[in-house]
């Protein structure tokens, strides 16, 4: 590939491969089918899954646009038992708060047919939670907060992203997002530019069909 300068900055030629008509209409007929299977499990199996895999996805994660491509996120990932304890008891008495008096009468009757509660299991028994922090800015070494521009969008992308790569693992996950989420920053003890935007245990499913080809 050629790199040419733009403004003083090196840009590399871009280039894909082509596809002919019918070949994209296949591979977007695929990819849907193939996404459409994807969903929100709450039952996630304990069965450990390969390190490699989870850094693979987050990889791909990373991969999404983001304003002036400062890709504002931090993905933290957590297989610690004691830490995962500790998280599943911060998070279950914020969502019993809510359930039992933060939540509008609408927004629980909307939640019926799903038939959630205050109790999240899956928070211990999933091998891995991604927890995922937007930074609002980032602390240049003199102390100057530099601003990153468009973060809630850039790290809803790149979470469509990981959810994308997790599927197409063959895993499944969950968007978590007990409110207020403060709590994941002192357990974590993550710096102050970085705030808490989904938590995501990802898994296998409970009593999956394992394919070999």
């Amino acid at each position: 590939m050629q790199t040419k300068l733009i403004n003083n900055y090196p840009f590399i030629s871009y280039k894909r491969k082509f596809f002919e008509a019918e070949e994209m209409k296949k591979r977007c007929t695929d990819f849907f089918s193939w996404m459409n299977e994807r969903r929100t499990v709450r039952d996630i199996s304990d069965k450990p899954v390969a390190k490699e895999v989870i850094e693979n996805i987050i990889m791909t994660a990373s991969t999404a646009p983001s304003g002036a491509h400062k890709q504002p996120w931090t993905f933290c990932v957590v297989s610690n038992a004691d830490i995962k304890r500790k998280i599943r008891v911060a998070a279950e008495q914020e969502e019993k708060e809510s359930y039992e008096g933060r939540m509008t009468a609408e927004w629980l009757k909307d939640l019926e047919p799903i038939g959630t509660d205050w109790h999240k299991p899956f928070l211990e028994t999933a091998p891995y939670l991604i927890i995922v922090f937007k930074r609002n800015y980032e602390i240049e070494p003199n102390n100057h907060k530099h601003q990153n521009y468009y973060t809630v969008e850039s790290c809803g992308i790149a979470c469509g992203f990981l959810l994308a790569a997790i599927h197409h693992a063959g895993l499944v996950a969950l968007t978590h997002t007990p409110s207020p989420m403060n709590f994941l920053s002192q357990i974590l003890n993550r710096p102050e530019n970085e705030k808490p935007f989904l938590l995501i245990p990802v898994g296998y499913v409970e009593n999956p069909v394992i394919l070999t080809t």
